[in-house]
């Protein structure tokens, strides 16, 4: 069994981090149950991604970490390719503004 690129299987949604967390966008899948993402941290500063199966959900996942936490840290630079529910939403805080881009797929 060989190794499948990725490939899309929806929209590219994007939001702005900051010290408050914006608004949660929802990425939506095309295919059923797809549930890997493809996530690329375009800012200069570390993204504590929250993310959930609702809004409120991503929200609260997203505090930065210091002890113990639910958001998943995204180094700056990061290109990653990760495994969520499907059809997650997805919101994120960091110190300064960071853009990130999220993308449906399948594949490595």
């Amino acid at each position: 069994m060989g190794i499948n690129a990725f490939t899309k299987t929806g929209n590219t949604v994007t939001f702005t981090a900051s010290g408050t967390a914006p608004t949660p966008v929802q990425v939506t899948n095309t295919t059923l149950g797809g549930n890997q993402y493809r996530i690329i941290n375009a800012g200069s500063t570390v993204v504590f991604l929250g993310y959930g199966t609702s809004a409120a959900n991503a929200t609260s996942a997203s505090a930065n970490v210091t002890s113990s936490g639910a958001a998943f840290p995204l180094l700056p630079g990061t290109d990653e390719i990760l495994t969520f529910v499907p059809n997650a939403y997805f919101t994120g805080t960091s110190i300064a503004n960071a853009v990130v881009y999220i993308t449906p797929g399948d594949g490595v």
